[in-house]
């Protein structure tokens, strides 16, 4: 069994004129960097490997995550967390019940690993906090670990550092990568920011229009 995400002579196409075209393996705590300006087909590939592209957009080849083919699978069976711009925290919910949303089930034993795995994220005693009251750093925290909680086998990073601020960005960069790795989970990144490519530390694919 091939361990990893591959992307096997993926071609994205747009009322038939060819966005992008991939063929890779992205192995296990590996980030693959997707980068090229707006309307390159970047975030579209996500949508694709997530199970959520939808018209005009076309796509052919296959997706293998640990040597099964997902291509055609529903999107909540393919074990693939998604990391966005934004947070995307449940207003409507604690920490601690975003947390728990999306995690396997396991009774009271839940809460527990999610209060310790808030503390090793710097965030001890932050399960009832409301997360309006979290700074942006706090949020993208809660939001990365809610995606590792839910046990991917994948993930997807859309943009996740964009929003910011400068003196935050490099440290929940530096964060997310080494807890992507520690998972070992194969990751694709999409971004603008040469700085990201370089903190991600795998190969690059350049896009253009």
């Amino acid at each position: 069994m091939s361990l990893g995400l591959g992307l096997k002579d993926v071609r994205i196409t747009l009322e038939g004129r060819e966005l992008l075209a991939l063929d890779c393996m992205i192995a296990p705590g590996e980030v693959l960097t997707v980068m090229g300006p707006s309307g390159s087909g970047k975030s579209t590939l996500l949508s694709f490997v997530a199970g959520f592209l939808t018209a005009p957009f076309t796509a052919e080849g296959r997706i293998e995550l640990n040597g099964a083919d997902i291509t055609d699978a529903a999107p909540e069976l393919r074990h693939v967390g998604l990391l966005f711009q934004d947070p995307m925290l449940f207003p409507h919910l604690n920490v601690g019940g975003n947390l728990l949303f999306g995690m396997p089930p396991g009774g009271r034993a839940r809460a527990t690993a999610a209060g310790e795995a808030l503390a090793r994220f710097g965030l001890d005693g932050f399960m009832d906090r409301d997360p309006a009251t979290l700074s942006g750093g706090q949020a993208s925290r809660v939001a990365l670990l809610r995606l590792l909680l839910s046990e991917p086998k994948a993930a997807l990073l859309d943009e996740p550092f964009s929003k910011l601020d400068r003196h935050l960005r490099g440290d929940i960069r530096r964060f997310t990568f080494e807890r992507l790795r520690d998972a070992g989970l194969p990751s694709i990144l999409v971004t603008h920011d040469p700085e990201d490519a370089e903190a991600a530390g795998g190969p690059v694919v350049e896009l253009a229009i």
